[in-house]
């Protein structure tokens, strides 16, 4: 799957890995050694992380609930930069129905924003 900043017309991964069961929403990335550029992992239906047991610092997009008019297209409702390892939980985001992990600065390079339109394909 990707996953494409549609406002900025900038690619957020090329390479999305679904995380689809509960263990595999709950495993996340821990463990991992790092999280390649053009990686990510989508956690869908969830609006909350953490980072226990994580190596290495991530960003978060969190989107809301995909919108049928415009197929299947996600508003970002927060997006959380830099998050570091070990630091435990990130505070849930209430509009969020799925968080998108990312390598760090991923947020920064594409110029994404809360507000903006994503498009998981």
């Amino acid at each position: 799957m990707q996953a494409v900043n549609v406002t900025r017309g900038r690619a957020l991964a090329e390479d999305v890995e679904v995380a689809g069961s509960i263990w595999a929403r709950f495993m996340g990335l821990m463990g991992r050694g790092s999280l390649p550029a053009g990686r990510g992992l989508w956690l869908p239906g969830d609006n909350g992380i953490h980072m226990f047991f994580m190596r290495f610092a991530i960003d978060a997009v969190f989107l809301g609930k995909p919108d049928a008019a415009a197929s299947g297209a996600r508003t970002v409702v927060a997006a959380k930069r830099q998050l570091r390892p070990w630091v435990g939980m990130v505070p849930l985001v209430k509009a969020a129905n799925g968080v998108l992990e990312l390598p760090a600065g991923t947020i920064e390079a594409t110029g994404t924003e809360v507000g903006d339109v994503v498009q998981l394909t």
